[in-house]
């Protein structure tokens, strides 16, 4: 016999932990959700209050608020939402940010108890009040949501918020869980880089504590910038900011300009320690923006180079495209389903358009600015970067304040000075490593001195005496204080390579040829360009011959 009854879902309330209350991570997502909700509501003012003592947080709009049938029936809705009906944009045209219906469960997550009031103009405010301990007991009791309703709110919660407000929603929020840690400083921070929408858009404003929130609030974020890349077209008040504080002839800025329909701007800070956010264990980085919303923290790990100066980068990256008739954002709206084919467009195109012209760009700038860059860029040997920042190391330690009158001059010396500087000191390794290898070889060996190479040892022998007693210098100068310890390349390619320097090619050739510019290298000589480049390429020939040397063959 068939059964003729009308079957239908119940829906647990503990759908609402799957949906949103154990969902949402972060402090600044859930603000996130509540600003994005005014945005929405076609609000112009966003205010935020924080009371840390009280361990309490309001979010109040001046938005279009809702009715008590739209409280009921669009807010408490879970799952509603205006796309559904093929709205996309406000009655002010803002592209809306809100998609599933489920972001306004974010609200139960930080608090133990929060209550929503909200009104239309000339109308009167409707709420209540969710406290989270009764929630959890109807969900342990398995109640319908039918059979949970909303507690009243107080009136005193609001006295503070009301007087002045003709149209909106207020939500208070009761005892923050885990308190507030973050500074008000700090929020202010957060707010100004993952809110862009408040800053792109000047019909949108958020307040925290009465203070509005603008571009100022990244100041610090600025002066600590050293290179900025922007990509296509885009206006923001913070590019402007950048842009102010670099010289246009030192090349620290470009354009980027790519085929996919996306905009932002990537810059680096002068130290990875820069974009630590101070007592947490977040950074900023590259995040990525639909319509004005943060959709995915540091996009840059689903692209990683494993190359240094992605830990110098932050940016945003602003991808409208992403916002369509398919849903491409996960349940937790933190971030975007990993193998949805435009997100890898995406991907694709940040990586081989935008982020590996960044990695040689960035490498260039740093050492022109005196920088250690990335040791894994191959435009110089490895041998040349390490010599460069030896001499940036070296040369820092000569720079003179800035109110000195010669800073100018010194600089420009130094600059005139760092190119031989960076030749020099990796010659001298170069001396330095060959010679004492070959005095090893010649102890392991045991070979004897010849008589014209202990002649020349004891001439030295005695000028450092010499030069010893003028100085009054008692105390010994050479580690090892032995006839070899005082020839130079010259005297030691003899005693291992017993050919004819004058009939055949051989290591005494070359050192011969190696002496004078050597000897010059020594006494902290300048050299012209032709000597630079004789010494370099007999000292190949060096090289050669000593590892031929030590490999016993």
């Amino acid at each position: 016999m068939t059964d003729e009854r009308q079957f239908t879902f119940e829906i647990s309330l503990s759908v609402l932990n799957h949906l949103g209350r154990n969902l949402y991570r972060s402090f600044i997502t859930v603000l996130g959700e509540a600003v994005s909700n005014s945005w929405d509501a076609d609000a112009d003012n966003v205010w935020i209050y924080i009371d840390r003592d009280k361990n309490c947080l309001v979010i109040k709009d001046d938005g279009d608020g809702m009715t008590a049938d739209d409280f009921q029936n669009k807010f408490l809705r879970i799952g509603y939402t205006k796309r559904k009906y093929g709205e996309t944009k406000s009655s002010k045209g803002r592209p809306y940010i809100g998609r599933k219906g489920i972001g306004k469960l974010a609200l139960l997550s930080c608090a133990d108890k929060i209550t929503i009031i909200s009104k239309i103009e000339n109308g009167e405010y409707n709420g209540g009040t969710i406290d989270n301990s009764g929630l959890d007991k109807a969900i342990t009791d398995d109640l319908t949501p039918k059979e949970y309703p909303l507690g009243e709110w107080d009136l005193d919660t609001f006295s503070d918020f009301k007087g002045d407000h003709e149209k909106g929603t207020i939500v208070y929020f009761g005892n923050i869980k885990d308190g507030i840690r973050n500074t008000i400083d700090y929020l202010k921070k957060s707010i100004a880089l993952y809110f862009r929408f408040s800053l792109l858009d000047d019909s949108f404003n958020i307040f925290l504590n009465n203070e509005k929130v603008t571009p100022a609030c990244l100041d610090d974020l600025v002066s600590k910038t050293e290179f900025l890349w922007i990509i296509n077209e885009i206006e923001d008040p913070y590019i402007d900011k950048l842009q102010g504080k670099f010289n246009p002839d030192d090349n620290e800025e470009k354009q980027l300009n790519v085929e996919l329909n996306i905009k932002g701007f990537i810059a680096s800070v002068e130290k990875p320690r820069h974009l630590k956010v101070i007592t947490t264990d977040e950074k900023v980085g590259v995040d990525l923006f639909v319509n004005g919303r943060l959709r995915e923290r540091d996009i840059l790990k689903h692209i990683p180079t494993a190359r240094v100066v992605e830990s110098y980068l932050y940016g945003q990256i602003h991808f409208n495209d992403l916002d369509d008739d398919v849903d491409r954002f996960t349940s937790s709206r933190e971030s975007i389903v990993a193998d949805d084919s435009k997100y890898k467009e995406l991907l694709d195109s940040l990586k081989d358009k935008i982020i590996n012209k960044i990695l040689k760009d960035w490498d260039a700038w740093r050492r022109k600015h005196k920088k250690d860059g990335d040791s894994e860029n191959t435009n110089i040997t490895k041998k040349e970067r390490k010599a460069e920042e030896l001499s940036n190391a070296v040369f820092e330690e000569f720079t003179l304040p800035e109110d000195s009158v010669n800073r100018k001059k010194v600089d420009d010396w130094v600059n005139d000075l760092r190119k031989d500087a960076i030749f020099n000191f990796s010659s001298y390794a170069d001396c330095f490593a060959s010679e004492n290898l070959i005095r090893k070889y010649i102890q392991e060996e045991s070979i004897a001195l010849s008589l014209e190479a202990q002649r020349e040892s004891e001439k030295w022998q005695r000028v450092e005496t010499a030069s010893k007693n003028k100085g009054n210098i008692s105390i010994d100068i050479r580690r090892v204080d032995k006839d070899l310890s005082y020839l130079s390349m010259d005297n030691l390619a003899y005693l291992v390579d017993k050919r004819d320097p004058i009939r055949e090619a051989c290591l005494a050739r070359d050192a011969n040829e190696y002496k004078p510019i050597r000897d010059a290298i020594a006494h902290t000589a300048l050299l012209t360009n032709v000597a630079k480049s004789k010494l370099t390429s007999v000292y190949e020939n060096i090289k050669g011959r000593i590892k031929t040397l030590l490999s016993g063959n």
